[in-house]
């Protein structure tokens, strides 16, 4: 039998969880309301987070370029998500919403512009 505690993070609540794992069925205590079942469970099965982080910008009026997942990535991926993201440039203009990174790591989730920058030149 395997157990684990977690503090809820999906509402301003913050229960806590415990979660025991005996042979596959999973038992979640401690939550107030069925999201926080959810939560135990997937994060011990498959937990995943939002990527928000910058990336260098090029001829903009600023040096970095906020950038956000369009979609949950798995935690296990993100160091390879991070060095990715760190190594990569893009050239101002850009548009909120821009693509910056396609489907990284082959996820199915882009890393997109949280924010339009105009070009110094504009």
């Amino acid at each position: 039998m395997i157990e684990k505690d977690y503090i809820c993070i999906i509402c301003p609540l913050s229960c806590d969880l415990h979660l025991t794992d005996d042979n596959g069925e999973l038992t979640v205590t401690g939550n107030t309301c069925k999201r926080g079942e959810m939560y135990a469970k997937s994060e011990y099965t498959n937990p995943v987070r939002m990527v928000t982080t910058t990336v260098t910008l090029e001829n903009g009026l600023c040096p970095l370029l906020p950038v956000i997942s369009s979609d949950m990535v798995p935690k296990s991926k993100f160091r390879e998500c991070f060095d990715l993201i760190y190594n990569t440039k893009v050239v101002a203009p850009i548009k909120e919403g821009d693509v910056v990174i396609p489907d990284i790591l082959g996820t199915g989730v882009d890393i997109v512009s949280a924010k339009s920058v105009v070009s110094k030149m504009s």
